[in-house]
């Protein structure tokens, strides 16, 4: 049976993680208003891994015996200035994301709650992953200034991109 304290942490967790796809969602949305498909392309990717994380978390949350407690979902920003302004966002999530893994990390070595650890170990070394693709991706967007033959070599990179659940 899981600690009452993660239970709880890792139940905000799956929503965070669940608004994180959300929040993803509306982001390849405006990249397709905007006529950029491979870079929403690129969010859909996200969005596919934020509930795949979202999953990983509550299937985890089962298997120990707590209680999932989904909550509402918050409703995402849907509209930016910017491609770039949507990666500085993106950037700005994730190091939000990996401040509260580390908070249940936090509560997982507080409680000696092993197996919990263990399980956040994959989560930390996925969050340095996806803020270092988001720094790269500034950086590439600040080279080019965000628009002409730049912009469309890198929506044609994104459009390859794909989403391959994780073997674990």
């Amino acid at each position: 049976m899981i600690n009452p304290r993660l239970e709880e942490a890792i139940n905000k967790q799956i929503n965070a993680e669940l608004y994180s796809a959300y929040l993803y969602l509306s982001m390849a949305a405006y990249f397709e208003d905007a006529n950029l498909p491979g870079f929403a392309n690129w969010m859909r990717v996200q969005f596919e891994e934020e509930q795949f994380h979202g999953m990983r978390f509550l299937n985890y949350l089962v298997e120990r015996g707590g209680r999932v407690k989904l909550e509402a979902i918050e409703k995402p920003r849907f509209e930016w200035n910017s491609v770039l302004e949507v990666f500085e966002e993106t950037l700005e999530h994730e190091k939000h994301v990996t401040a509260l893994i580390n908070n249940i990390a936090d509560i997982a070595e507080e409680e000696k709650d092993r197996a919990t650890r263990n399980l956040l170990i994959w989560f930390i070394d996925e969050q340095v992953e996806e803020e270092g693709a988001a720094e790269k991706i500034i950086n590439e967007l600040k080279m080019i200034g965000g628009e002409g033959h730049g912009m469309l070599m890198l929506d044609r990179e994104f459009a390859a991109r794909t989403f391959v659940p994780p073997v674990i």
